[in-house]
């Protein structure tokens, strides 16, 4: 079984893919290869998985900028989220952190927005991608706020992450499997976290909201998918199979110490979700103007 990432080792998608992807080997009793093909915000993978043969063999690990922001920022791509697949199962949903370097002179989210205003164009951040989460994440901030930050884009987590701990950008929102441990280590600087509401891993730090923003909100979320000409008893079959990992009490820890919180769903559902994280995100881009660089 080959499970394909369309982003680097080392990042959220990578992390959350290879946890599940070891309880599927035990469930299975087979090998589940985790296939790393990063590019295109996850593009790449999406395309092999299109066109891989429909027998349950080659899932696709479905992220948010796969499935939800690349549809509404490019108008050539080639593939398409609802009619292309599959899906299986939503897995697994987590907050980004908004962090700095410690040089940034900014202890939370307010002095930041000054800071930003006071010198406009100055401040950089980093990203995944183009069109990433961690990408539409700062836009969104920057089109509620009025800051303009300059984007440095890198091809995954794996390249943007050290770039921050290098001091070559200043700032990323970032997922929390690959930022907190930089935060509890003091090598990185927390300023807000982008969900609506606070996460039990680190409860003292505010919301984008509650900083100041109101209404913001920017939540990531993974899932599992096939191609769309896959019998529906393979796919029923893979769902029972997540859903039944995703409810062991090792995973549940694991997650929850990485501040991810596993789902599980009906293929419907999913399929239901994904269908109207689409629309909020073409609405997002529309109303901010951003475009695939």
């Amino acid at each position: 079984m080959r499970f394909l990432v369309g982003f680097t080792p080392g990042g959220a998608s990578d992390i959350t893919t290879r946890i599940i992807g070891q309880k599927l080997n035990e469930n299975f009793g087979q090998p589940v290869i985790i296939d790393n093909r990063a590019g295109a915000s996850g593009a790449i993978a999406a395309r092999i998985v299109a066109q891989a043969a429909p027998d349950g063999h080659t899932l696709l690990s479905g992220a948010t900028s796969i499935l939800a922001i690349n549809p509404a920022l490019s108008a050539r791509l080639d593939y398409d989220p609802v009619r292309d697949f599959a899906p299986v199962s939503q897995t697994v949903s987590m907050p980004q952190l908004l962090v700095a370097h410690p040089s940034v002179k900014a202890t939370n989210l307010r002095e930041l927005i000054a800071l930003a205003k006071a010198r406009p164009g100055e401040l950089n951040y980093s990203s995944s991608g183009s069109g990433s989460s961690s990408h539409l994440a700062v836009e969104l901030l920057k089109f509620m706020t009025g800051i303009n930050l300059v984007h440095v884009p890198f091809k995954g987590s794996g390249q943007s992450m050290p770039a921050l701990l290098a001091g070559q950008v200043q700032l990323i929102f970032d997922p929390m499997p690959t930022s907190l441990p930089h935060v509890k280590a003091g090598r990185l600087r927390a300023l807000a976290i982008s969900t609506a509401k606070r996460s039990p891993a680190i409860p003292e730090l505010p919301t984008v909201a509650e900083s100041g923003v109101p209404g913001y909100e920017s939540s990531l979320w993974y899932g599992v998918l096939v191609p769309t000409a896959t019998p529906g008893t393979i796919v029923t079959r893979l769902n029972k199979a997540l859903n039944d990992v995703l409810r062991t009490p090792d995973l549940v820890e694991r997650f929850a110490a990485l501040g991810a919180e596993p789902l599980g769903s009906s293929p419907a559902a999913f399929g239901k979700y994904i269908r109207e994280e689409i629309a909020k995100w073409d609405k997002v881009i529309k109303g901010t103007g951003i475009k695939a660089e």
